[in-house]
This record gives structure tokens, C-alpha cells and sequence, in this order.
């Protein structure tokens, strides 16, 4: 692969753990598997998340293209909005941040630390408004005599997906160190660049577990349609001559709830028996959603003792203070 030929802007601190969840294995009952969790919460950037390994790449062909300013859009609550400001400043840039309101405007959480960062906020109501702002943002930020660098929301086009290619040969590793061959990976997916990352590195590394991303929006057939122009162009980027089809992309799409942002009673209990097992805390918008799945699936029996799964832990923990009401009335 060609991958070691794109240079990178360092944001990790190192490869994130791999740990056993024996207490949260052990609450789920005595048929269930071994559990891992990848913690790239701990990727050491802004209180981590999925987005640094992306932003790797991103923030390097900004720096190559002499940007002064990085542009990117999400929620207000957006993980990788701030993942983004957090970049730009390691990176001496400026960042601007198109950010809708569709879930709340509060300001806590990620949007709290996108303005303890100096990040410029740009927000409007409605997805719509935001998309608009894709061309208007930049044309401005030219006026003001800036070279803005626009990256898509989640990080999540061919060169950020490199980001989780790199990183299935780092899980790799630690599993074999661990003597532990996995059935599955569970992931979240919603911009789908952790999507295409993973399932690109598990094809040409040719791995012993399949990626399953869980989504946390949209229904799994269209998610998968929509991940596939992704996956193939990640793909030619690295010169592969591999295609891979939408049908060969696993995608759960059972526990998305109501939509984008919007907990599930089901993903709040994730959230709840994971800080209570393991200390270790999923968001309702993200990683509880994926992590509900997992359980669903060890509970209705589809895995044995013997076998071994893995969750990767994608980050969000600043967006749990804005949940709070939810958070505690669930308990």
C-alpha cells in the first residue's frame, strides 16, 4: 500500500489502549464473549475521539496548500468541529466552524471548548443553512484575506478515511501481542470516514474479524449505498485495484432511535452500565448507539464465551454535559 506516502501533521499521542472489559462482560452474564475496547478516546487531542486520526492527514495537505484557516461544519455539538479547532491551533491556523442548531444551542459541551480555542463560529439554524454556508464561508474568508482549507464534516472524505486504514494496522498489532483473534469489530458510523477507513485496511490486510458499523442515522441500506462511493475512493487513492461493493459493507442500522443527536432508551443504558462496569463513558449521540448494538447482539446470543469481540471507542465525551437532564433521569 502506499499509505507510509502521505505525510501526516502528528496529533496522537501514541497507539491508543486496548483493554478487556471483564466487569461489563461479566454483567452482561456468563455467555457472554470477551469484550475489548479500542480507546481511541484517548487519541490525546482535546479530549480525544476518532476525528485526530483523520485530521492527521487533513491538516497536513492544508499545511502543504500554505492554508491559513481550517474550515469545517457539523452540529454545535460537534466532535469533530472541535477535534478541528483543536488541530488548527497545534498547527498555528485559524479555524472556522459552520455549525447548525437543529439539536440545541447551548453553550456547553463541545461548543464551550470550540470557544475556549479562539475556533470563529458560524451558526445557523437549519442543516439546509449550513450546507449553503459550504461556498459562502470560504468565499468570505478569500475577502478577508485568508486561504481557507474546507474539510467535510467528520473529516470523512478519502484522505481523512487513511486515517482509520493506519489504524487497523495498529489494532492488529495489539491483538496479536494479545494472542486474540476477534469475530467482529463494532464502530459507530455517521459521515462514514471511520467506515471507509476500516473496511478498506480489513480488505487489503486481510483480517481475521469483519468491521460492523452501527449507525447512528438513516437506514442501513442507504448508509451503506452512501458509504460505498467512499470506501472505492479511499481505495484509488492508495492505487488499490480493489473494488468493494455496497453488499459487502456490514452496517447495523437497527438502533439509530428517532434520528441524528436524539438518544435511545437504549443507548442510555450503554452509556449507564459502561460507567458503572468499567468507568469509562459513551455519548448518547455516538458510541452509545454503537455500544448498544453490542449488547443487544451478545444478549440474543449471537457470540459464545470462547469468542472475542471488539468496540471501538470513537470519543464525544464533551457532549455527555449537555445531556445531563437526560442522563440522570434514565438512572
Amino acid at each position: 500500500m502506499r499509505l507510509a506516502s502521505f505525510p501526516r501533521f502528528p496529533l496522537l499521542s501514541g497507539p491508543t489502549p486496548l483493554q478487556r472489559a471483564e466487569r461489563f462482560e461479566r454483567a452482561l452474564g456468563p455467555d457472554s464473549p470477551r469484550i475489548f475496547i479500542k480507546r481511541d478516546d484517548h487519541t490525546g487531542l482535546a479530549y480525544g475521539g476518532n476525528k485526530a486520526r483523520k485530521l492527521e492527514y487533513l491538516v497536513a495537505d492544508a499545511l502543504a496548500q500554505n492554508a491559513t484557516v481550517l474550515v469545517t461544519e457539523g452540529v454545535v455539538q460537534s466532535n469533530h468541529a472541535r477535534m478541528t479547532a483543536a488541530a488548527a491551533v497545534l498547527a498555528g491556523l485559524k479555524s472556522y466552524l459552520i455549525l447548525d442548531s437543529r439539536n440545541g444551542l447551548e453553550e456547553q459541551g463541545n461548543l464551550l471548548l470550540d470557544r475556549l480555542m479562539g475556533a470563529e463560529c458560524g451558526i445557523v439554524p437549519t442543516v439546509e443553512e449550513r450546507i449553503a454556508a459550504r461556498t459562502g464561508v470560504p468565499a468570505m474568508l478569500v475577502e478577508r484575506g485568508e486561504r481557507p482549507y474546507f474539510i467535510p464534516t467528520g473529516g470523512s472524505n478519502a484522505l481523512g478515511s487513511l486515517g482509520y486504514v493506519r489504524a487497523v494496522h495498529e489494532l492488529n498489532t495489539q491483538l496479536l501481542e494479545l494472542g486474540i483473534d476477534p469475530e467482529v469489530v463494532y464502530f459507530p458510523t455517521g459521515s462514514q470516514g471511520t467506515l471507509a477507513g476500516l473496511v478498506v485496511g480489513s480488505k487489503l490486510l486481510g483480517t481475521v474479524w469483519s468491521p460492523l458499523a452501527v449507525g447512528v442515522e438513516g437506514d442501513e441500506h442507504e448508509l451503506r449505498a452512501d458509504a460505498a462511493p467512499l470506501v472505492n475512493a479511499t481505495l484509488e487513492l492508495i492505487c488499490s485495484p480493489v473494488t468493494i461493493a455496497p453488499e459487502e459493507i456490514r452496517i447495523e442500522g437497527n438502533f439509530s432511535g428517532a434520528g441524528y443527536g436524539i438518544p435511545t432508551e437504549a443507548g442510555l443504558e450503554a452509556i449507564h452500565l459502561l460507567a458503572r462496569t468499567e468507568a469509562i463513558f459513551l455519548d448518547p449521540v455516538y458510541t452509545g448507539k454503537a455500544m448498544s448494538a453490542l449488547i443487544a447482539h451478545v444478549r440474543e446470543g449471537r457470540y459464545t464465551p470462547d469468542q472475542s469481540i471488539v468496540f471501538i471507542h470513537t470519543g464525544g465525551t464533551p457532549s455527555l454535559f449537555v445531556h445531563r437532564e437526560i442522563l440522570l433521569g434514565s438512572s
